[in-house]
This record gives C-alpha cells, sequence and structure tokens, in this order.
C-alpha cells in the first residue's frame, strides 16, 4: 500500500531525470494529472498522456531536456508531507529560487503554482518545488 502518491511520482520523475529518460510512467490520478498539467504549464516538462488499462490507467510523462541535452528540472523536491503539512496564504507565498523556480500548491481553484496562485490571490497547501 502506498502512503504518500505524490512522494512516489516525485521520486519516479527524479529518478528518470537521473538516468535522463525521455518519459516517465506511473499511476493515474486526478491530483497527479493536473500537477503534469502545472508543470506543462510551466514548461518543466513536454506534455502528458493517460493510456487507459486495467485495472488503473498509467499516466505518462514527457520529460524536457535543453539543446544540449541539459536537465530542466535540475531539483524537485516534496515540501508537504502525509505527517506534516504545510500550507501557505497568498500574502505569504513562498519564492523558489528567487523567482528562479516554482512551488506547487493544491487550492481551491485547483492545482497550481504559486505564480498562479499570486495571481488568483488564493493560498493551500505547498505540495512541492522545482527548478
Amino acid at each position: 500500500m502506498m502512503t504518500d502518491p505524490i512522494a512516489d511520482m516525485i521520486t519516479r520523475i527524479r529518478n528518470a531525470i537521473a538516468i535522463e529518460r525521455a518519459e516517465v510512467e506511473m499511476p493515474s490520478s486526478k491530483t497527479k494529472i493536473g500537477i503534469a498539467e502545472t508543470l506543462k504549464r510551466e514548461g518543466y516538462i513536454w506534455g502528458h498522456e493517460v493510456e487507459e488499462q486495467k485495472p488503473q490507467n498509467v499516466l505518462r510523462i514527457k520529460l524536457k531536456y535543453g539543446r544540449d541535452g541539459e536537465k530542466v528540472i535540475q531539483h524537485i523536491q516534496r515540501t508537504s508531507k502525509p505527517g506534516c503539512r504545510v500550507f501557505t496564504q497568498a500574502r505569504e507565498m513562498p519564492r523558489v529560487m528567487d523567482g528562479m523556480g516554482i512551488s506547487v500548491l493544491s487550492t481551491n481553484k485547483g492545482i497550481v503554482s504559486n505564480k498562479e496562485a499570486l495571481k488568483e490571490n488564493v493560498g493551500g497547501e505547498v505540495l512541492f518545488q522545482v527548478w
């Protein structure tokens, strides 16, 4: 039984980037799809697709690399954990690498980056940080 599916997703992405894979697969869920859409909007991945399978659908994420093979995602780290949730308000939004990275938040408007949350003036649970 998996207790933290978001940490599993982050670990799969981190491991795939370490060995320079073009894509990574994982069990699909609405939360993971929302995270993948946020990473695509912010330019950290090329895209994602959901493959219908039994007993559970598979989410396939296409990872992004630079022209010379440099990694777009340099660092990805879980912030909020099942045992220690981290919440923030819009006016106290964390800045990652002085604006060079993003935090991914779960808000009442869906899963968004810290930049999108500031525009919409919403706070929420800080899931993880990317730079």
